[in-house]
């Protein structure tokens, strides 16, 4: 199917969304790691890409396009749900230009941190780096449309950002250099330093509308659990203990950045309580499989095993929870990138959102509560992580009345009804 087919009736609802928003959110520009990432990995001088068979099967056309995923990432769903393009292209993409890139674009590359020594580890596209595009690309901009249009769309524009696992998973708990240098704890700090000081220079280019995605519960991804021998391949505590208290220390930068940033309107988007929901009680949610990824060899799951010639790669990658080694199979994006979870309100509750318009609250005759969403779904590394991409099937039936409150929220909160 074609980009990844998704619920008749949820996209009717994103139709009744897209004359609210088309005004408001004139493109998506995304940062982070490989669950955000539409292709860039592909032109650069890593191993770490997702050109080949069993990815972008269930892609327009079938074939990979560098997504860590068999369909569209959090990303594409979003920009499409807001009016946009179905699909956003990677800014080193020779395909593209910048008539492409207006209207959404995406920075992102799979491996990366906030972390420098992080991006290293697999020679992947530093966050730093990542900035430099993005002022590159303002210039491009103002070049085609204008200093008056350019700046507008890149006020108006929402940020998506989505990273951090890979800094704790591919760099703290692997390599001796920055455990010598910090405890657990002054890690979070420093790497949180570093998102805010990104923040800031987002803020001084004229950004304004931040959404930035919080830890997964690192220790339940698949890998991590694989190698968990001695805790018979249960959930890491260490691991999702880190990723708690990072989260919550995260929402607490974004409350202070909200404070001292005149105009900025950020979101945390804690994705960790509802995908530690999903890993536990899969039954809930439609899926199958949450302890073994798609593409796997049936215990220890290897990116490098997930390819067309693994016997073990899966053929329905909807009973799964994650595609290789955690990365997440579609329906989940349908179901976090759409729901969130009622048990965060901050820092935007309905009483700061304002009134919504009642044809945006309203989806089988029920209006929808405000939860802080889970959008872009999770930070993600190629070889531990838990990301999330657009499978072409149906959502159970059930579950589509609980699919609006993501994206009324960033309504909301971001584009300013």
């Amino acid at each position: 199917m074609a980009f990844g087919s998704t619920p008749v009736l949820l996209w009717l609802f994103f139709l009744s969304l897209s004359p609210l928003t088309k005004a408001k959110v004139p493109a998506i520009i995304v940062f982070g790691d490989s669950s955000v990432d539409s292709g860039n990995n592909n032109l650069i001088s890593t191993v770490l890409k997702s050109n080949f068979q069993p990815y972008g099967r269930d892609f327009y056309g079938g074939q990979p396009t560098g997504r860590f995923c068999n369909g569209r990432i959090p990303p594409d769903f979003i920009s499409e749900a807001f009016g946009l393009k179905p699909a956003i292209p990677a800014y080193l993409d020779p395909a593209y230009n910048i008539s492409d890139f207006a209207t959404g674009v995406c920075f992102a590359s799979a491996g990366t941190g906030y972390d420098n020594a992080t991006s290293k580890v697999l020679n992947v596209i530093p966050l730093w780096k990542e900035l430099e595009y993005y002022k590159e690309y303002q210039r491009k901009l103002r070049s085609y449309v204008g200093e008056n249009k350019a700046n507008e769309i890149l006020r108006e524009a929402l940020y998506l950002m989505s990273l951090g696992t890979n800094d704790f998973l591919e760099n703290y708990y692997v390599f001796p250099t920055r455990k010598s240098q910090f405890s657990v704890r002054q890690y979070q700090d420093f790497l949180l330093g570093l998102g805010e000081n990104f923040a800031r220079e987002l803020h001084a280019l004229g950004v304004r509308k931040i959404s930035i995605t919080g830890l997964p519960p690192m220790g339940c991804l698949p890998l991590e659990r694989a190698t968990n021998i001695l805790g018979q391949n249960d959930c890491v505590p260490e691991y999702n203990n880190v990723a708690s208290g990072f989260n919550r220390k995260l929402e607490g930068l974004v409350a202070k950045l909200n404070k001292e940033l005149p105009g900025m309107r950020m979101v945390s988007a804690p994705a960790y309580d509802i995908f530690y929901q999903i890993i536990t009680r899969p039954s809930l949610f439609g899926f199958e499989v949450t302890g073994v990824a798609c593409c796997s060899a049936g215990t220890f799951e290897m990116s490098y095993l997930c390819n067309q010639y693994n016997p073990f790669t899966c053929s329905d990658a909807s009973k799964y929870s994650r595609k290789e080694d955690g990365k997440g199979a579609g329906t989940l994006v349908q179901l976090v990138t759409t729901k969130g979870s009622n048990n965060t309100v901050d820092p935007f509750t309905s009483a700061k959102l304002g009134t919504l318009p009642a044809k945006a609250k309203l989806i089988y005759g029920q209006t929808t509560e405000l939860f802080t969403p889970a959008l872009t779904a999770l930070s993600a590394s190629t070889f531990s992580s838990l990301e999330v991409c657009l499978v072409s099937q149906l959502w159970p039936r059930q579950h589509l009345q609980q699919e609006t409150s993501m994206l009324l929220k960033i309504v909301g909160a971001l584009v300013g009804y």
